[in-house]
C-alpha cells in the first residue's frame, strides 16, 4: 500500500500576529527588515514564521505583515494578511497595552473568554503576543512600554464565514489559537488517530481508558484520575459517538470522558458528533432542564437567550439547584454514551468549568 502523504501543520492568526509584531518591534530596534523570525508559542514549542513584509510607520511606530497559513487543514483565514503595528512609548517602561484595530473584531456579548467591550484577542495569543515582545526587548536590553494594534484588513469580510456574528462578535475575526499551530483536520484522519490511540492503550493491557475532548480536558482528567496513566488516554475532539463504539470494540471495561460544560450540554442533546458549527446547543431545551429543578421564570427567559454554554453556565454560577441541575444533565450524557459504546461498559463522566473547576463527577453506577 501506498503510503499516505502527511498533512503539513499551518499556524495560528495568534502566531501570525505575534511574529508581525516581533518583527516590527526588531524593525524599530535595529532597522532591520527580516523574512522570518523565530517566535514563541503557548504548547508547541518555538516556530519559525515568514514576515511578509515591515515598514516605518511614523517616527516610533512599525508595521509587519504575515500570510497566515493554515497548512493542510486550510480555514476562512487561511492566506489572511494579519498585520501588527507596534509603537514605543518610552514614558511607560514595560507597559504592553494590546488594541484591535481594522478586521479585528470586538466582543459585545457575555459568555466568551473575553469580556464585552474589548478586541476579540483570545487570552492565550495576548499572552503569547506578549511573551514574544518581552524576547525583542529583551534581546536589546530595552525597556519602554509598547502600544500594539493588530489589524486584518480583510477581517470585517473574513468574519461573514465564521461563527462571529452569531457569537455577537461585530466588526471582523477573533485573534485564536490555545497551541499555536494548526494541526490538519479531517474526520478520516481523525478518526485514525482516535483508533491508533486506543490501540496503543490496549497493546499495553489498560482495561480503562480515558476520552477527553482536548488537550485542557485531558490534563484535567488524568490529575483527576492519577490512576489513569498517559497512554490510555486519547483526545477526541468532537467524534463522541466514533470514539465510544471504538473503546467499547477494544474491549475497554471501564471508560472516563472529561469534557466542558458545552460539550457535556451538546452529548446530552444526543449528538454524535459536537463540532460548533455543525451541531448548536439548543438553549430552550437547555433551559427546560433547568426549570425542572426550580429556577427563577426569569432565569429560565435569560438561558433561553444565552449566547454561548459559557454565558448559559456563568447565569447558573450561584443557583442552589446548580448540582441537581449538572447532575441531570450528566445523566443525559451519560444515557446517550451507553447508547453508542454497547452494554458491559462501565461508564462515567468528569465535566469541568473553564477555569477548571470540577463541576460534576458522576457514573453510570450513580446513574442507576
Amino acid at each position: 500500500m501506498a503510503k499516505k502523504k502527511e498533512l503539513r501543520e499551518g499556524y495560528t492568526t495568534g502566531s501570525s500576529a505575534t511574529a508581525a509584531a516581533m518583527a516590527a518591534l526588531h524593525f524599530l530596534m535595529t532597522n532591520d527588515t527580516l523574512t522570518a523570525i523565530e517566535i514563541p508559542t503557548p504548547r508547541a514549542g518555538r516556530i519559525t514564521i515568514p514576515i511578509h513584509w515591515v515598514r516605518p510607520e511614523g517616527k516610533l511606530s512599525a508595521r509587519a505583515c504575515v500570510i497566515k497559513d493554515g497548512g493542510d487543514d486550510p480555514d476562512a483565514t487561511h492566506k489572511a494578511e494579519i498585520h501588527a503595528v507596534v509603537e514605543l512609548l518610552p514614558a511607560q517602561e514595560d507597559e504592553i497595552s494590546l488594541k484591535g484595530g481594522q478586521g479585528v473584531g470586538r466582543v459585545t456579548l457575555p459568555g466568551l473568554p473575553v469580556p464585552p467591550g474589548d478586541p476579540a484577542i483570545n487570552p492565550a495569543p495576548r499572552e503569547q503576543l506578549r511573551e514574544g515582545l518581552k524576547e525583542v526587548l529583551s534581546v536589546h536590553q530595552t525597556h519602554v512600554g509598547l502600544s500594539v494594534t493588530v489589524e486584518v484588513p480583510e477581517g470585517e469580510e473574513i468574519a461573514k464565514h465564521t461563527m462571529n456574528p452569531r457569537l455577537g462578535i461585530v466588526g471582523g475575526i477573533s485573534i485564536l489559537g490555545t497551541r499555536g499551530t494548526v494541526k490538519p483536520f479531517s474526520h478520516e484522519s481523525y478518526e485514525a488517530s482516535i483508533a491508533e490511540g486506543l490501540n496503543v492503550a490496549k497493546h499495553q493491557g489498560h482495561t480503562t481508558v480515558a476520552l477527553s475532548t482536548g488537550g485542557r480536558t485531558e490534563r484535567l482528567l488524568l490529575q483527576d484520575r492519577p490512576d489513569i496513566p498517559e497512554l490510555a488516554s486519547v483526545q477526541i475532539a468532537d467524534f463522541y459517538s466514533f470514539a465510544l463504539r471504538s473503546a467499547a470494540e477494544h474491549g475497554f471495561t471501564e471508560i472516563v470522558v472529561g469534557c466542558f460544560f458545552g460539550k457535556l450540554v451538546k452529548m446530552a442533546q444526543g449528538f454524535p458528533y459536537t463540532h460548533a458549527k455543525d451541531n448548536r446547543i439548543d438553549f430552550s431545551l437547555l433551559a427546560d432542564w433547568c426549570a425542572e429543578h426550580g429556577i427563577p421564570e426569569k432565569l429560565h427567559a435569560e438561558l433561553k437567550a444565552a449566547n454561548t454554554a459559557r454565558h448559559a453556565l456563568e447565569l447558573l454560577h450561584g443557583q442552589p439547584a446548580l448540582p441537581k441541575i449538572l447532575a441531570n444533565i450528566t445523566r443525559r450524557a451519560l444515557s446517550v454514551a451507553q447508547d453508542f459504546a454497547g452494554p458491559g461498559v462501565s461508564l462515567s463522566y468528569r465535566v469541568y468549568d473553564f477555569d477548571g473547576t470540577l463541576l460534576c463527577a458522576l457514573s453510570a453506577e450513580d446513574n442507576a
